[in-house]
């Protein structure tokens, strides 16, 4: 456990790394910015901000006492330096820390102590540096451990969540419950995700390609379709508008979404297919993908269309889900009709999304209610992968006036 002490107090002068915060949330994107400190030398040393730091622009929920204690339970520190207020630079002379660290956002910071600081550390011919941490985008997990084990580490981490969280189980119950009286929209692009498996016979003779023999094939709802399915599993009614193509994968995703009841509207389309991903696998491994769609806008029929059962079914409804995976659905006509009907009818608006492949920008959904981009698709959005996670997210809802923001990060949870 990290030792505790006050800047006045200090007895003696741990040497290392010097970074400094008020900690006043604790997430992921923290312990990327303390594992990256860490790394620049062998003790880390937090400055903790008082509890009337200038620098604080609202009020905190844990006072610093609470702070310093839920950090000294993180093994990657050493020490934590209690200040007065903010007075990084009077930390600076009195530690002499071999690095001086600050978040990236720091970098051309205004603060006059953050300037004196690193105008001190100068001075001692000591190092200043700016970090974040590593970004990564996909987990290593599949690499050290088969599904069994992966699965038993997720229910391990469900159950610690909702007990830290104190979080009961029958409350989990009660509020599924409160669903049923629950009726969302549905807006999006629907996607038929096919697998088919395969035996691997060689390789190819005539080019150094894999040759498979095909076994078998399972058509899975996805895009906004497997959203509203996952609705309709939760408790609650959904009804979704989408398009589909005029083929028998079409007809067939109308089927599939009757037979599990969630009421649709999927307006047929002539000028595109109905959007189809299908990958081809060995042995439980992809080894390619070919994907059938058409990611042009849709035609202003269509659109009009679209906006009509939006405005028709708006009002028996308790929010919308934009689920845009930037095929061309949801054009900002769409998008200025679904600002309207929630404003008349007073509706929660919820924005994901998903552009793996294809270019989105999820600052075009403003003033909704909350929006959930992925790390990838905030940062491409801002035209920024360096700033910390924090950063990425307040600039995002200043950006787009959204009342609230889930930045997801894939394995390693969300913010």
């Amino acid at each position: 456990m990290a030792n505790i002490s006050s800047l006045e107090k200090l007895s003696t002068f741990p040497k290392g790394v010097l970074v400094y915060g008020h900690f006043s949330s604790f997430h992921h994107g923290h312990l990327r910015f303390l594992k990256a400190a860490k790394d620049e030398g062998e003790e880390l040393i937090v400055a903790l901000m008082g509890d009337k730091a200038k620098s604080i622009s609202q009020g905190l929920q844990f006072n610093q006492s609470e702070r310093a204690t839920i950090l000294s339970h993180i093994e990657l520190i050493d020490w934590i330096v209690m200040l007065d207020k903010d007075e990084i630079d009077h930390a600076v002379n009195k530690l002499k820390p071999k690095v001086l660290i600050f978040g990236k956002e720091f970098e051309y910071t205004a603060s006059e102590n953050i300037k004196k600081a690193i105008k001190n550390q100068v001075s001692l011919k000591n190092e200043v540096k700016f970090l974040t941490g590593q970004v990564n985008y996909a987990s290593t997990e599949l690499l050290d451990n088969d599904q069994y084990i992966l699965k038993e580490k997720k229910d391990k981490q469900f159950c610690d969540a909702i007990r830290n969280q104190d979080i009961s189980i029958q409350s989990l119950i009660n509020n599924l419950e409160a669903m049923k009286n629950c009726r969302m929209m549905v807006i999006g692009d629907t996607i038929i995700d096919q697998y088919s498996a395969c035996e691997a016979i060689g390789v190819s003779a005539e080019a150094p390609v894999l040759v498979v023999k095909e076994l078998g094939t399972k058509n899975f709802l996805g895009g906004a379709a497997i959203v509203a399915s996952h609705i309709k599993a939760l408790g609650a009614e959904p009804i979704l508008i989408s398009i589909i193509g005029n083929d028998e994968i079409g007809n067939k995703t109308i089927k599939d979404l009757d037979k599990i009841g969630v009421e649709n509207i999927l307006i047929k389309d002539q000028n595109r297919p109905t959007t189809l991903k299908k990958r081809y696998c060995v042995e439980n491994q992809k080894v390619f993908r070919v994907s059938k769609l058409e990611d042009k806008s849709i035609s202003t029929v269509i659109e009009d269309k679209i906006i009509n059962a939006l405005e028709k079914h708006a009002k028996d409804c308790n929010g919308i889900i934009v689920s845009d995976f930037v095929y061309g659905l949801i054009t900002p006509n769409i998008i200025s009709s679904i600002k309207k009907v929630s404003k008349k009818y007073n509706l929660f608006v919820f924005g994901d999304l998903q552009c793996s492949s294809q270019l989105g920008d999820i600052t075009k959904f403003k003033e909704f209610s909350c929006i959930c981009p992925n790390e990838r698709e905030a940062r491409i959005s801002l035209k920024d992968k360096d700033s910390g996670l924090e950063s990425i997210c307040q600039e995002l809802i200043k950006k787009t006036n959204s009342n609230a923001l889930i930045l997801t990060l894939g394995a390693e949870g969300l913010i």
